[in-house]
């Protein structure tokens, strides 16, 4: 299957799950998961929320941010991988001073 997210119109999106700022995205959803690339803005952030039937996979591909996952901190930065298993709660925190990009991949299960 080809995705072209150039065809897919970009949305913004304030306090995602009841963070700060905001977050813009092109979001691929299907019942088997969501394919989202996205950048969450500088000061923002996503809030805090718990996958009860996926695991949420966020590829870093510039910026810096922080991601708490089940109460632990993991910095972020281009080239690393976060991911918020089944079951467990994750927030996502822009630290730079740009946007922090990411490609998210939410896999249900």
């Amino acid at each position: 299957m080809r995705i072209d997210f150039n065809e897919i119109n970009e949305v913004t999106v304030p306090g995602m799950n009841g963070g700060t700022g905001e977050m813009s995205a092109r979001m691929h959803m299907s019942e088997r998961g969501k394919i989202i690339p996205c950048r969450i803005h500088p000061a923002s952030s996503i809030g805090a929320h718990r996958h009860e039937t996926s695991d949420d996979i966020n590829y870093v591909l510039s910026g810096t941010g922080v991601a708490t996952c089940d109460g632990v901190e993991e910095p972020l930065s281009a080239g690393v991988c976060h991911v918020c298993p089944k079951g467990s709660e994750h927030a996502i925190v822009n630290t730079g001073d740009d946007d922090l990009c990411l490609l998210t991949v939410v896999v249900e299960r």
